[in-house]
């Protein structure tokens, strides 16, 4: 019996842990505001940290890609430090809800 209660509450944890999350664009709206002075700068902003580059608008981009890009910069597998910086403070739900929020048809 205690091996069939232990079973159960191995499969509900793993149940748990596999849920995705969610994002939720009005709470995004509260998280966009370290994005917003480079990122919606206007067209043909360029930034020069670390290096010069363009920087890209977010608004309308695919969520799913935002969402890889952070995690990405998050890990070091994308490189700028700025955004290494940026999304290493920023939790999977913060992820998904800014991802939300810029994937929003332009208002």
């Amino acid at each position: 019996m205690k091996k069939l209660i232990f079973a159960i509450s191995l499969l509900l944890a793993a149940g748990a842990q596999a849920q995705t999350i969610q994002g939720n664009a009005a709470a995004g709206k509260n998280d966009v505001f370290m994005c917003e002075g480079c990122h919606n700068a206007g067209r043909g902003y360029k930034t020069a940290f670390p290096d010069v580059y363009a920087v890209p608008m977010l608004n309308g981009q695919n969520a799913g890609y935002l969402e890889q890009a952070l995690k990405e910069y998050r890990a070091g597998t994308r490189r700028n430090q700025t955004m290494k910086a940026i999304a290493s403070s920023l939790t999977d739900q913060e992820i998904a809800d800014i991802a939300a929020y810029y994937a929003q048809p332009a208002k």
